[in-house]
């Protein structure tokens, strides 16, 4: 049967009927709403935070948004600080430690590459979810928000049993849920995992060692030195393994190699030794052959890779004072350079009555680094060599020579003497001198100087190391390096008032001016005395003739000219073997009329063979135990000194 709008009329009420339902059901709907609405706040607000967070998911979206975008923050006053009792050092240790360790293994997990904290860590197993999540279908997105278990624990009556304690746990999976979502992974059983950053162009190349430049010069390295570590296990085979940055290299960590290039200094730790090496030579022999020797290129470069060591030459007329400085520290260790030197060379003129006690003082002053490879006199002419103990072994026999330049040679005030020996290849003279006194004494002071060359015996059993550059009338000349130094009493040939207003002038370091007048300056460039020597530039004021205690040249009667009459010269068989480094004075010792003056070199060593009479390690070892207990019982009166002004000081209320 059709009705008139051409539709059956059985199909007509089932059309009436589906209309009728769906009506229903929008009524249903919107029942439903309001009374969610009503139960969130009853006028459309958000849902609080105590509200199950099933409640706030099964809004619609376009809800959801607008709910969002009305929401109001509701101030709180903070939480109270929970009391907890305090941890014990044992306890903090213990923390310190379970985090380090922790990070540890979040840094050795292969599988991981979150950060060192573990926070990523412990994502419990979860059950895989009901549908696999794609980054281009948003609705399967909140299909599989929805129907994972662990973003929702929904009861059979369709609220969620987690109340507001759980809120904070829950927002936290469902954050990491839409992360692992948008990142095209579904929120499976795994763990989560950042996506991997890639740099846009290759990163540059890393040089492994990163000393810098200064460092580098301070531990005074050879850049041109092969590494120790590559060399020693060309030559020995094996690394010493207590080298703190070794296992860093030789996993291609970057590190600062200053350990391993600290080796190859003077400051260097001992060296393996094979055994076969042992076997072959001794010790105190030594071996004739030019490999292997203990003066040899191999030792050598073990302790000087740039075969450059630094000395200390010094002169001071002591001007027969019984009373020694307090104090000789800026006299012997001068605070221009950053390290002290290998050797240390002090000559004496008019020495104090107690010579023993002047050496004790040295020891004491200078520490146990260092001992007293040979010392010796002539008259009041004092002469000390002190080394680095641990360089002691690569010297031949100390030989010494004097002379006297007075007439009556009982009388022993003027004249010379010479210390020499070998080090390594290398054979040093030093000469230290007293000429004669007086303004106008200029030729008497140059038969000093040509009686000192032509008398001094010397070498004696040590072989020369160039006896074809060797000359019989100048002992000069049979040795490598040659430092000469002492009261050579050369004056200014000018008048004191010229040189006083010159002084104020340049009261420090301008003295160019004074140098005009000088003798020994003006000798030495005609080649009448010192001749192949040098001497470096002056820049300190002149060191003769000072009142004692005080800052003031000589106000006596005589009025004598200041003058530089304190010199260190130098000469080498080589060229730029010396090189000076500082030549200075010491204006803080005023216990002499003279002022002390001293010059630091650095000087070239050669390689040398054990064909030489060795000194095997000799040195004044009673000196050494001396100078060290006085070192430490002045160290412990100075702490009780301290000590004791600061339990007696007393305030004063007024």
């Amino acid at each position: 049967m059709s009705t008139p709008n051409g539709f059956p009329q059985h199909s007509r009420v089932c059309l009436t009927r589906s209309m009728e339902g769906g009506a229903v059901q929008d009524l249903q709907a919107k029942k439903a709403g309001k009374a969610a609405r009503k139960e969130a706040g009853g006028d459309g607000t958000p849902p609080k935070i105590g509200t199950p967070i099933s409640e706030t998911l099964k809004l619609l979206p376009e809800e959801l948004k607008a709910n969002m975008k009305i929401r109001s923050i509701t101030p709180r006053p903070p939480r109270k600080p929970r009391l907890e009792r305090a941890a014990s050092l044992d306890e903090k240790s213990w923390r310190k430690w379970r985090r380090f360790r922790t990070s540890q293994e979040s840094l050795t997990d292969p599988n991981e590459t979150s950060s060192s904290n573990g926070s990523l860590q412990e994502a419990s197993p979860s059950p895989p979810t009901r549908g696999r999540a794609s980054p281009c279908n948003p609705c399967c997105q909140q299909d599989s928000l929805h129907s994972s278990p662990d973003a929702l624990e929904a009861s059979p009556g369709g609220k969620s049993r987690g109340g507001a304690s759980d809120l904070g746990k829950r927002a936290s999976e469902i954050s990491s849920a839409f992360g692992g979502l948008l990142r095209g992974k579904g929120f499976a059983g795994g763990k989560p995992r950042l996506s991997q950053i890639m740099p846009a162009r290759p990163l540059p190349p890393v040089e492994l060692n990163v000393a810098s430049h200064s460092l580098r010069t301070a531990n005074r390295i050879d850049s041109d030195c092969l590494d120790y570590r590559l060399y020693s296990q060309h030559k020995f085979g094996r690394v010493s393994s207590s080298l703190s940055d070794s296992r860093l290299q030789g996993n291609g960590t970057l590190s600062d190699s200053c350990s391993t290039d600290s080796m190859k200094s003077t400051f260097s730790v001992l060296a393996p030794i094979r055994t076969k090496d042992v076997r072959s030579r001794s010790y105190l022999e030594g071996s004739l052959l030019a490999s292997g020797a203990l003066m040899g290129a191999e030792e050598l470069s073990r302790y000087f890779p740039n075969r450059n060591m630094g000395i200390f030459v010094a002169t001071w007329n002591m001007q027969g004072q019984k009373e020694l400085p307090v104090n000789l520290d800026d006299f012997l260790l001068p605070r221009d350079p950053d390290f002290a030197q290998d050797m240390y060379v002090i000559g004496v003129q008019e020495g104090c009555p107690d010579r023993r006690e002047w050496e004790i003082r040295l020891q004491e002053t200078l520490g146990p680094h260092y001992v007293l490879l040979h010392s010796a006199a002539h008259g009041v002419l004092y002469m000390s060599v002190f080394i680095r103990r641990d360089l002691i072994w690569f010297c031949s026999e100390v030989e010494y020579a004097t002379v006297t330049t007075r007439i009556v040679s009982q009388i022993k005030t003027k004249g010379a003497l010479g210390i020499s020996f070998t080090f390594f290849g290398t054979s040093f003279l030093f000469i230290t001198s007293h000429f004669t006194s007086g303004d106008s004494k200029v030729n008497e002071r140059k038969l000093d100087y040509n009686k000192t060359i032509q008398a001094l015996t010397l070498p004696k059993n040590v072989p020369d190391t160039n006896p074809y550059r060797s000359s019989s009338s100048d002992v000069t000349t049979r040795f490598d390096e040659v430092f000469w130094f002492g009261d050579f009493n050369f004056r200014l040939n000018k008048d004191r008032e010229t040189v006083d207003s010159i002084l104020k002038q340049n009261p420090d370091t301008d003295v160019s001016k004074l140098l005009v007048y000088d003798q020994l300056t003006s000798e030495m460039s005609r080649g009448s005395i010192f001749k192949g020597f040098q001497e470096a530039d002056i820049h300190f004021r002149p060191s003769y003739k000072f009142d004692i205690g005080k800052d003031s040249y000589d106000t006596t009667s005589k009025q004598r000219t200041p003058s530089y009459t304190d010199r260190v010269v130098f000469r080498s068989r080589y060229k730029d073997d010396i090189q000076a480094v500082k030549y200075s004075s010491c204006p803080v010792i005023k216990t002499s009329d003279h002022r002390p003056v001293f010059a630091l070199f650095r000087v070239k060593v050669r390689p040398g063979r054990d064909n030489i009479p060795l000194a095997a390690g000799l040195f004044d070892r009673d000196l050494y135990l001396i100078g060290i207990r006085r070192r430490a019982t002045r160290e412990l009166l100075k702490r009780r000194e301290q000590k004791d002004q600061r339990s007696s000081s007393i305030c004063s209320i007024s």
